[in-house]
């Protein structure tokens, strides 16, 4: 089911201007506010508010695709980091997993402290820590995962925080970064680079990009 005015179901829309690859359930996009070059987001085609909210065929094909994209991202970019706000510090309604280069220690994105996480032993505990508290505040940094303590939760908590940890505090806030003209072409031009990679290296994923 698709929603009016969801930016995540418009797929002629801004967000899909970098449209990398898509699955009879998923799309694949370069985030067109990219934190930093090979910004990616998995985002399914049904409304829905977040992975732990996925049918189990909705589930199976995003795992797969989740676990070729951060292959990718590894081979391509030397490291990869995800996160998804689980309902929770959420500005588009929509679940959208995003994944980036990002080599930094979880400190640096959770300053607060490791003891305000808790460790996944598998990406499938999402749906459980969903059903038992309703929300989450989801991040992996290479093969390690992490749920935070919610009460950190706010907007845009971890664009927030890997933006800090990047150093490019001025792409953390996507509705001011998308007023900035400069910004917005240096973004472009990360996206056009990424999606060039991303074509050219396809055979490493199990699914035809887009022309």
């Amino acid at each position: 089911m698709l929603k009016e005015h969801c930016p995540h179901c418009e797929v002629d829309g801004w967000a899909f201007k970098y449209l990398l690859t898509q699955t009879p359930l998923f799309n694949v996009v370069c985030d067109v506010h990219p934190l930093r070059e090979g910004h990616l987001l998995i985002i399914p085609k049904r409304h829905v508010r977040c992975a732990a909210e996925y049918t189990a065929q909705e589930w199976k094909d995003f795992k797969r695709l989740y676990e070729d994209l951060c292959q990718w991202l590894h081979t391509h970019y030397g490291f990869v980091a995800t996160f998804e706000h689980g309902i929770l510090g959420q500005t588009v309604f929509h679940s959208h997993i995003h994944l980036l280069p990002f080599a930094g220690a979880p400190e640096e994105v959770v300053v607060e402290g490791m003891e305000k996480c808790r460790p996944l032993a598998k990406l499938e505990d999402l749906i459980t820590i969903f059903l038992q508290e309703e929300r989450y505040l989801f991040f992996s940094i290479r093969e390690k995962m992490w749920v935070v303590d919610p009460a950190l939760g706010a907007p845009r908590f971890f664009r927030d925080r890997f933006a800090a940890a990047l150093g490019c505090q001025e792409r953390a806030n996507w509705k001011l970064s998308a007023k900035d003209p400069a910004l917005m072409a240096a973004s472009s031009a990360e996206n056009r680079e990424c999606k060039r990679r991303f074509d050219v290296a396809h055979s490493t994923l199990s699914h035809r990009p887009i022309a």
